[in-house]
């Protein structure tokens, strides 16, 4: 737990959540939602939103296959705080065929980057990666044992010169005995 603050007062709150699912065809939906709230009334050119309603509600749907290759992606904005928000939607399609993998981000930039998209879609993109690392299983290994899982050499933990990848996985180990 984080230590206890001096005094303050709550301004804005963002949830984002993820949902993985197994789809009956063999394929895998990753769900992104993003909300924002403030505590004060907010006003925007489209309206004032008031203390608790979200004024951005977006979601992402991407849909994978075991390659982590894109099949299918949906977005959707239950709230936003302009009209133009919206025309960020259609050019998530371009994102159809990509790799979710190394690159993720500079392939979310070279499609929705700056004016060509939303900031917060991008956001529930980047995210979104990490989710679907967590919900695919089995797709991070070779049956045969003779590649290291996908994620060996992404963080602290699974250093391949570290402890936890000489005691799991000892044959990917590359560190001194």
């Amino acid at each position: 737990m984080l230590s206890t603050p001096k005094p303050r007062s709550l301004l804005h709150t963002r949830e984002i959540t993820f949902q993985g699912y197994a789809r009956e065809d063999g394929l895998w939906d990753i769900e992104g939602h993003l909300k924002d709230f403030k505590t004060n009334p907010f006003q925007t050119t489209a309206k004032v939103w008031q203390p608790g309603e979200a004024f951005h509600d977006m979601w992402v749907r991407v849909t994978l296959d075991k390659d982590f290759v894109i099949k299918e992606i949906e977005a959707l904005m239950d709230g936003q705080p302009h009209a133009e928000c919206t025309a960020a939607i259609p050019p998530i399609e371009g994102l159809i065929g990509s790799r979710i993998g190394k690159g993720w981000r500079k392939t979310i930039d070279t499609h929705l980057g700056g004016i060509k998209g939303c900031t917060h879609l991008r956001e529930l993109l980047t995210s979104l990666a990490t989710a679907a690392f967590q919900s695919i299983p089995g797709a991070f290994f070779d049956p045969e044992g003779n590649k290291p899982p996908r994620y060996l050499g992404t963080c602290k933990s699974w250093d391949f010169d570290g402890p936890v990848v000489m005691r799991v996985y000892p044959q990917f180990y590359r560190g001194k005995p």
